[in-house]
């Protein structure tokens, strides 16, 4: 061991490293060996986290932190270390389900919304037109970026699939192309923009603004998009991948997509204003928070005390939880006016895509719970510790601490969660950090979705609903989201070097 490693071992204990090792091949195991439910593997693995920590937060914490208390029902700090392993873990958990449950839910409802009124087959035809049928790969690549930033990858592609086996009618040829075109357009804004609850875990992670991490989100993600239909049309090239039969979709209703008439859909305004509304929303009450300090923007109001008031709206229905209940308002209104559903009748087809939801939502929630308890138990003080001394990009830090835990347990989601949650201490501990913070949110976002393999659900979605063998999406899938992935990271760190300020925040 060197003499280097042996002062920093002394400053401050590797073994969170080792829980850190322990607790992702535990979730792996369960995972992919027992086959156990993601939500009770991630659970057991952060109370098994806290377990092997040698401190957590409380009376005696080796770094104190006084707003994660490990209390009894009666107020008093708990000292068995057992108890406060699976206390914390409860904390954790609810803290992480508190700022994504409603935003995952009414991102559910517009999600079915959109698709049950017809609005986003509507947004798909617009693009159809617009480019021609001889870029039609192209315009699904498109639709399905714009479409997908409120709507779950799963749910995308079960609705972009059909459209791309219609295509695959019409036009004869390229069914892969199609196929991967929808992957490589739903997949980046999945992993890069809020309301997605990875996204949304990394902002409250990593105290980001949500609007500024959408748009950067959006910005930054078009450059691996284009990579990515370069690389999906040399995969079509390389490959000739029949149209095989696949679960719930016949011949028949392949022809009814293409053959329903436009009077049957909502007007293009109407479809996807439920998408971007909320959008705009949201970045425009950032706009607000970022101007408020600037003299030409406030006067621009006129004046100060009128700034005030109209920031108060602003502020307010640019919240996310405020914004997407709009959307989702909206959507609702788009699918009344379209079917001349009743409100009640609305409900009940919201109440399947709601359980669905619950089910994201305590993932996810256990997700974080795992993150936090590895930032408790403090692996981000230890990766610091072991940094320390090395010329480590916090980027490529970020981008490659993302990865390893994506390879391992498959969830991008559990990837952005995880990551975000031990690099907060570790960026916030470091002096002078030469760019913004939103470099860190897209560098963990674009290794939470490298390398997908058959650990992922995203994997087995595609391979089953898209026709695929298991060995056809190692060959495209896994691919193209390793090469979008690498883009992506690399074009962050351009940007951070060129635009390392980009808010106009002051240098270092």
């Amino acid at each position: 061991m060197s003499t280097g490693l042996l002062a920093v071992a002394s400053e401050v204990s590797l073994w969170p490293l080792a829980v850190l090792l322990i607790s992702v091949a535990f979730v792996v195991v369960l995972i992919s060996v027992v086959r156990a439910h993601a939500f009770l593997a991630l659970i057991l693995a952060a109370i098994l986290a806290g377990l092997m920590a040698e401190q957590l937060p409380g009376a005696k914490a080796r770094v104190p932190r006084p707003d994660s208390p490990v209390v009894s029902p009666d107020g008093r700090p708990l000292r068995n270390h057992w108890v406060q392993a699976v206390e914390l873990t409860s904390i954790e958990f609810g803290r992480t389900a508190g700022s994504i449950a409603i935003v995952v839910g009414l991102a559910t409802i517009i999600s079915m919304c959109l698709m049950e009124s017809g609005a986003a087959d509507k947004v798909v035809r617009r693009f159809l037109a617009f480019f021609g049928e001889k870029n039609a790969g192209v315009a699904l690549l498109l639709s399905t970026y714009v479409l997908s930033v409120p709507i779950f990858f799963d749910t995308m592609f079960m609705l972009m699939v059909p459209l791309a086996r219609a295509l695959r009618l019409r036009t004869g040829k390229d069914y892969l192309l199609y196929v991967m075109a929808v992957c490589c357009g739903g997949v980046i804004t999945h992993s890069m923009t809020v309301p997605h609850p990875g996204p949304l875990a990394m902002v409250e992670n990593l105290k980001i603004d949500v609007g500024i991490s959408i748009l950067a989100g959006i910005a930054v993600g078009l450059f691996p998009l284009a990579v990515g239909w370069f690389v999906c049309k040399w995969i079509n090239s390389r490959m000739e991948l029949p149209m095989r039969e696949t679960p719930g979709t016949t011949l028949a209703e392949l022809r009814s997509i293409v053959d329903k008439p436009e009077s049957e859909l909502p007007s293009f305004l109407w479809s996807i204003t439920p998408v971007i509304l909320p959008i705009a929303l949201i970045s425009l009450s950032s706009f607000m928070v970022i101007g408020k300090g600037n003299d030409a923007f406030v006067k621009f109001f006129g004046g100060r005390t009128s700034f005030d008031a109209v920031f108060t709206v602003i502020e307010f229905i640019g919240n996310k939880s405020i914004a997407l209940l709009i959307g989702t308002l909206l959507s609702m209104f788009v699918l009344a006016r379209q079917k001349g559903y009743s409100v009640a009748r609305i409900c009940e087809l919201i109440g399947p895509p709601l359980e669905t939801s619950g089910t994201i939502i305590l993932i996810t929630s256990a997700g974080g719970a795992f993150g936090l308890m590895l930032r408790n138990a403090g692996v981000g003080e230890a990766i610091q510790a072991a940094a320390r001394g090395h010329a480590l990009s916090m980027i490529w830090l970020s981008y490659l601490v993302a990865v390893i835990i994506r390879v391992a347990q498959g969830s991008a989601t559990v990837a952005m969660l995880t990551t975000s949650a031990m690099m907060y201490p570790i960026i916030s501990g470091v002096s002078g950090l030469p760019y913004d913070p939103i470099y860190i949110f897209l560098a963990i976002g674009f290794g939470g979705f490298a390398c997908s393999w058959m650990n992922d659900s995203g994997f087995w979605v595609v391979s089953k609903l898209g026709g695929l063998t298991e060995i056809e999406t190692l060959k495209t899938w896994t691919v193209l989201l390793t090469v979008n992935s690498v883009v992506g990271v690399i074009a962050t760190w351009l940007l951070s070097l060129l635009f390392p300020f980009p808010m106009g925040r002051p240098g270092p």
